[in-house]
């Protein structure tokens, strides 16, 4: 099916084949004509599925269709700021051939700019919960003449404490409108939220998470904990990995990789939650220019990013929460194009890989010639070591035992606690060895 079946108007349709938009993504080919036929919809869908155009393309056609006065006519309401910019980007787009006005509002910048936007009169507004409440008690926000409410990643939204926020803002539209939510997952809390929200809704439940990532390329590279920044630099010695999300789970690690990659004369930019919103903006507009090569980002940090022909990602660290990783790698191999997902996995994160194999029922193909594999032998040792340590304790607590007979009264030598100070000196060993390497 390609998207002129969908019955799209043609200055949509002209959009979309500008940017090479021909055939649509499943859950694009199920929700846009339910939401054309004006009706409520509950989907459940993962981010880079395509679900941004499933609900901007329908919308903006019934927007442009009936021709108002400027004012707010639809709304949609965004967990992150990233994702808040990156949906308006998509209207914007998709509206080009079209009179309408589409604007954005999120917090960490100067709220001036943004309230100019909305006197100049706005038909789509794309909001994060916090910056849209604020405009609302302020006056500078209208939601009397709201038709459509998006709701997108909204059971984000909730983890990120947003629902009361979202309530509110939800009791200032119109009885009578049509609302659309999104939501990667189905907790009880995004059930019964859409249970007070939409009016018999359609329901739409696009391919499991896991098929989001069967096109893309997955490697993983088993490493001790202090070679992983030598194996990266090795890696991005290839003038192939041009563009890399490279993911971290904290921020301090973050800062120290953007300073040694660009110590190392490799072009790098950190995001993270004490970057600002320009800090942030930047350095992914820089990515997507080529200006950097390498962005570094935290899970956080990273909602939201949506680059065109984004090749490469690297997990530094491994998340120890599965579906971050499929989150993760979804940023790459989007719209069909080709993708390719590197894991580092030290000896204490074989487990993570373990549950992540499972979620996405395939087995992670191991690159093991580099030159900083992992003591393959490491458990080995652990086993042999202990095991010799017990058959010379069960001797000597022999020969203890016969001195005891001899003499009565003297306690047995205490010789574990020597054999477990030699142990941990031959492990410590092994590792500094390892990292050497």
């Amino acid at each position: 099916m390609e998207f002129k079946e969908l019955k799209i108007a043609h200055y949509i349709l002209k959009s979309l084949n500008e940017n090479g938009y021909k055939i649509p993504t499943p859950i694009q080919e199920q929700s846009i004509p339910v939401i054309l036929e004006g009706h409520d919809l509950l989907a459940c869908a993962q981010t880079g599925t395509g679900k941004t155009a499933a609900f901007a393309i329908p919308t903006i056609q019934m927007i442009a269709e009936n021709p108002k006065d400027k004012r707010i006519r639809a709304l949609i309401i965004t967990p992150t700021r990233e994702l808040a910019i990156q949906v308006h980007e998509n209207f914007c787009k998709y509206s080009k051939y079209t009179s309408l006005s589409c604007a954005v509002v999120f917090g960490g910048v100067p709220q001036q700019p943004q309230r100019e936007a909305l006197r100049s009169g706005v038909d789509i507004l794309t909001a994060t919960p916090g910056r849209l409440s604020d405009l609302m008690i302020q006056g500078f926000v209208d939601l009397e003449n709201v038709e459509i409410l998006i709701l997108d990643e909204a059971d984000r939204m909730l983890d990120m404490g947003f629902v009361d926020a979202v309530k509110t803002i939800i009791n200032t539209t119109p009885n009578e409108k049509q609302s659309l939510l999104f939501s990667a997952t189905m907790p009880k809390d995004i059930v019964a939220l859409a249970e007070t929200l939409l009016h018999s809704p359609k329901k739409i439940e696009v391919t499991p998470t896991v098929t989001t990532v069967e096109k893309i390329q997955q490697f993983v590279y088993f490493v001790d904990k202090k070679n992983k920044k030598n194996l990266l630099l090795h890696l991005l010695k290839d003038e192939k990995l041009d563009t890399v999300l490279l993911f971290v789970r904290a921020k301090y690690e973050a800062n120290r990789l953007e300073r040694i990659l660009n110590e190392e004369n490799i072009s790098a930019q950190a995001i993270h939650g004490d970057k600002t919103q320009v800090e942030r903006q930047l350095a992914l507009s820089n990515l997507k220019q080529k200006k950097i090569r390498v962005l570094v980002a935290t899970d956080i940090a990273a909602r939201g990013i949506d680059i065109d022909m984004l090749s490469y990602v690297i997990n530094y660290d491994l998340p120890n929460i599965s579906e971050t990783y499929v989150h993760r790698i979804g940023r790459t191999g989007r719209a069909g194009l080709d993708g390719i997902a590197i894991s580092f996995c030290h000896f204490d994160d074989k487990q993570y890989l373990a549950d992540i194999e499972k979620l996405i029922n395939q087995n992670i193909e191991v690159v093991d010639t580099h030159p900083f594999p992992l003591l393959n032998n490491f458990p080995a040792v652990i086993t042999a070591e202990l095991q010799r340590i017990k058959e010379q304790e069960l001797k000597m607590e022999r020969a203890a035992e016969k001195t005891a007979l001899k003499k009565s009264g003297v306690k047995p030598p205490d010789f574990k606690s020597k054999y477990q100070q030699k142990l941990e000196r031959k492990l410590n060993d092994a590792q500094k060895s390892t990292a050497d390497n």
